[in-house]
């Protein structure tokens, strides 16, 4: 008989390229005013990868750094899962060259593509695999080039996505510090967001932005819910709120539909932009970062996007 463990997040960290687009820059090579972005976005800056910080370089910084928080040695690891959905080449997929890198070369490691609702899927995954005994460690890593994908023809895509990588250590524990997915798809909405083809042949990201809005802000609330009572709690029970940073709008809507004090949703879309699969990990090392939180605290995770797919789930800060 399989034996059950506890799983927990051990360590969280985040890379951000180091070059920080303000609005004032982006504004000449687009149809709209730094003042427009903001009030449309609420993103004042955000991080554009350099030559040198591809996909892979980004996931192992922030991979390397979470260990260290963790305090995990890497031989320990046993699975590395990397969440991207903006890899130029198709195979093979980032995760083994990650996990090479970082010094594991036995480590089992994919990628998984579910768009911004990656690194929630992808925790998901590694809880099950050191709950059923099939890990000690798993390296989760949500990490995005969106950079390459965005149009200066499309303001509504270019003004609001950026880069980054955040990484989590998923490690065996004694009593549960990861509560069960909610997860789920709207697959008959799936040309909603994703990355087209234009009539000379280059790809970007196109988004129906209205139909974003009010699927995630008519979606989300019973999802969080859903994942709170999952997880044996009630919505009042959470600590903090770390939703994907789409947008500041949606993130607003949210807080509001759901009742939550602002000051205990975390907004790193200001800073940041929309980073995909990495802005639920870079929200969450933020919140780390920023000394507000204390580990234990119970934190709602809420990812949502291209797919259409979301998953949600209850988790104790490390």
């Amino acid at each position: 008989m399989t034996e059950i463990y506890g799983s927990r997040i051990s360590g969280i960290a985040a890379y951000r390229p180091s070059r920080l687009v303000s609005n004032e820059e982006l504004s000449p090579l687009t149809t709209v005013s730094p003042k427009w972005i903001e009030g449309r976005t609420g993103i004042k800056t955000r991080h554009h990868a350099n030559d040198q910080e591809d996909l892979v370089t980004m996931s192992v910084a922030a991979g390397e750094k979470a260990l260290v928080t963790a305090d995990v040695d890497p031989a320990e690891l046993d699975l590395t899962i990397v969440a991207t959905a903006t890899r130029r080449r198709r195979m093979p997929g980032i995760a083994p060259e990650v996990a090479s890198r970082i010094g594991l070369p036995n480590s089992g490691a994919y990628d998984l593509n579910a768009v911004c609702a990656g690194f929630t899927y992808s925790l998901a995954m590694a809880s099950n695999a050191v709950r059923l005994g099939e890990a000690r460690h798993v390296l989760v890593i949500g990490a995005e080039r969106t950079s390459d994908w965005i149009d200066p023809e499309d303001p509504d895509t270019f003004v609001i996505f950026g880069d980054g990588a955040g990484a989590a250590v998923v490690s065996r524990s004694q009593e549960p510090g990861i509560g069960p997915a909610v997860w789920g798809s709207d697959g008959a909405r799936h040309n909603v967001l994703g990355i087209t083809e234009k009539a000379d042949g280059r790809e970007y990201v196109a988004m129906n932005g209205p139909l974003v809005y009010k699927w995630s802000t008519a979606t989300m609330p019973d999802v969080a819910h859903r994942a709170c009572a999952a997880a044996g709690i009630s919505l009042r029970d959470i600590d903090w709120f770390v939703p994907h940073q789409a947008n500041n709008r949606i993130i607003k809507t949210l807080t509001e539909n759901l009742g939550l004090p602002p000051e205990r949703v975390v907004n790193d879309v200001v800073d940041t932009g929309n980073t995909s699969a990495a802005s639920v990990p870079l929200a969450l090392s933020r919140l780390r970062e920023s000394g507000r939180s204390t580990p234990g605290e119970k934190v709602l995770l809420l990812g949502f996007g291209a797919g259409l797919t979301y998953a949600g789930q209850v988790v104790r800060m490390p």
